[in-house]
């Protein structure tokens, strides 16, 4: 289906209803030509003529072998899509006091996100006046970065952000690596989640 659709996007040869056409491409000399002769061309070349803009006045076509030319097109969509995929990022909150059990606790499931291929933003929030302990927060943000050196890489170094402080990772794929086995626990209470991100 998707591949008519994407044929079905372009008119070639006699399927073009103008008068004249603009040419361009490597193997043509670029300019304006009736749509008989630049029918001819295309035929001279065993080639086929496509109307890549048809809204252009003239319209603009190249001529090309049309199978090689669609063949580009879903291989290019393939490629956008492939850039396009959502990437999950997880949310990580920590205290600007954070007890080692609890930090801990959080960085068990931040290696679990990271090997998941999801990203992980870890910041530290500071209610009131613990604003004053935010080296304390960077420092802790930098210890989480560097406890998670196998899983993943810094993306944002830690940098305040309002109330926030704010670190960044993503993922690093691992060579063969496995993370040990850990003993488990509760399972993750996720306060909310939001174009897909999840908070800790």
């Amino acid at each position: 289906m998707k591949k008519d659709n994407l044929k079905d996007q372009y008119r070639i040869n006699e399927k073009i209803r103008t008068r004249e056409v603009r040419l361009v491409g490597d193997n043509v000399e670029q300019g304006v030509y009736p749509i008989i002769e630049a029918l001819k061309i295309a035929r001279e070349l065993s080639l086929d003529l496509i109307e890549i803009s048809p809204n252009a006045v003239p319209p603009v076509c190249r001529i090309l072998d049309y199978q090689k030319f669609i063949y580009q097109q879903k291989k290019r969509q393939k490629e956008q899509k492939a850039k396009s995929v959502k990437i999950v990022v997880k949310e990580i909150r920590f205290g600007p006091q954070t007890d080692d059990h609890d930090y801990n606790f959080k960085l068990k499931h931040a290696k679990s996100f990271l090997q998941e291929g999801a990203k992980v933003k870890a910041y530290v929030f500071f209610k009131g006046r613990s604003i004053l302990f935010k080296e304390q927060g960077e420092v802790l943000l930098l210890r989480f970065a560097d406890d998670l050196e196998d899983y993943g890489k810094v993306e944002q170094m830690p940098a305040l952000e309002g109330k926030k402080m704010i670190i960044m990772l993503a993922p690093k794929k691992l060579s063969g690596a496995v993370a040990p086995p850990k003993k488990p626990s509760k399972p993750v209470s996720t306060n909310e989640q939001t174009n897909g991100e999840e908070k800790l």
